[in-house]
């Protein structure tokens, strides 16, 4: 399999920790891939025709893209159990949705001051997006510590990767104030060798 990938990517990260978590980062082969909604040159638009990363090219079978897809393919396809069966994976699934939609508005608030003319930038649009973020970090604070401190799943993977792209490119932000129950357990995670091994860049 080939896996179009970023290490600056926190959805690309997420497969990177599947992979290593389920043993089967030695049959992927990386093709870097670096671009934006205004410069897809080097995205693998053949592959993927939303011009997104990560995108997985299957031998004999559609090309994979969109994160959790790829991540429910190679769980599935190691009977890893990161999913596990109903009630608890609808569980699973909301946490694993709350962690991308944190890394969606994050890497948004990016793509504002990276692809937008600084005169035409809009402060409160970046504002409502840092908006989203916080109010999935309140929820997660209140309401799911008990499942992340829970048995090891897909949650904790998004969970772990999108904190983790907070501080990569939002470091400013303090995300941790007033979440003291979920910065120790990113604390706590990141120490995680598949984790410690996936760090952005």
């Amino acid at each position: 399999m080939e896996l179009y990938d970023n290490p600056a990517s926190p959805f690309c990260r997420k497969v990177q920790v599947v992979l290593r978590e389920t043993g089967q980062l030695d049959e992927v082969t990386p093709r870097f891939a670096v671009g934006s909604p205004t410069a897809p040159e080097q995205m693998p638009v053949a592959e993927n025709p939303l011009g997104k990363i990560p995108a997985l090219v299957r031998p004999g079978g559609a090309t994979l893209y969109d994160s959790r897809v790829i991540c429910r393919y190679l769980d599935q396809r190691a009977g890893a159990g990161l999913y596990p069966e109903p009630p608890a994976l609808w569980d699973t699934l909301v946490l694993e949705a709350t962690a991308d939609g944190i890394m969606e508005a994050a890497v948004l608030m990016v793509y504002e001051a990276r692809c937008r003319p600084e005169e035409i930038r809009h402060a409160p649009w970046v504002a409502g997006q840092w908006e989203k973020i916080t109010r999935a970090l309140d929820a997660l604070e209140a309401r799911w510590m008990a499942h992340l401190h829970g048995p090891f799943g897909m949650g904790q993977i998004a969970v772990g990767c999108a904190l983790g792209y907070l501080d990569f490119r939002h470091g400013d932000r303090d995300w941790r104030g007033g979440r003291e129950s979920l910065a120790a357990w990113f604390l706590k995670i990141s120490e995680r060798d598949s984790m410690a091994a996936t760090l952005p860049a």
